[in-house]
């Protein structure tokens, strides 16, 4: 009887913990980041570069976006601290979707000498309506798997 109750339980809070999560999917699109870096030079005609670098995602949920790129800085400005907003743009199979977001935090990978890599943890601080419905729609379950279907499909139809 004690089995039996315990498998319940773990099966009841297994059931819980997933409707609880933040819909976590492990997927990997390219994106682009970048942000316009804080001038102190006390000129009034300073200019302002955007600064910008290329990577992909490791995985997406509504709430952040871990991101893999080569780099922890851009010259001398840092992706992750001083509550530095990262203007990011994924590019997803519906559209390329645009939004706001904060590093929280980063690890390096690979040791090698030549080879970089640091996977930073960033929160979404804003994304507009239209972006938003394209990036929910993506992360609902099974919806990359309808659109590799699709075009498996779309491959083998005869041309007309």
């Amino acid at each position: 009887m004690i089995n039996i109750l315990r498998k319940f339980v773990e099966m009841l809070d297994g059931s819980l913990s997933s409707r609880t999560r933040s819909g976590k999917r492990d997927v990997e699109v390219p994106i682009r980041i970048s942000f316009a870096p804080t001038m102190n030079t006390g000129r009034l005609d300073a200019k302002h570069e955007v600064l910008a670098i290329r990577g992909k995602t490791r995985d997406l949920s509504i709430v952040g976006v871990a991101i893999l790129v080569d780099s922890i800085r851009l010259r001398e400005h840092y992706l992750v601290g001083e509550d530095r907003v990262l203007d990011a743009e994924l590019t997803l199979p519906d559209g390329k979707v645009k939004m706001k977001m904060v590093g929280q935090r980063y690890e390096q990978f690979g040791k090698h000498l030549s080879i970089n890599t640091y996977l930073i943890g960033a929160k979404i601080m804003s994304i507009d309506s239209t972006d938003e419905e394209i990036y929910r729609d993506y992360l609902k379950p099974g919806r990359r798997k309808r659109a590799k279907m699709q075009s498996v499909f779309e491959a083998d139809a005869p041309n007309q």
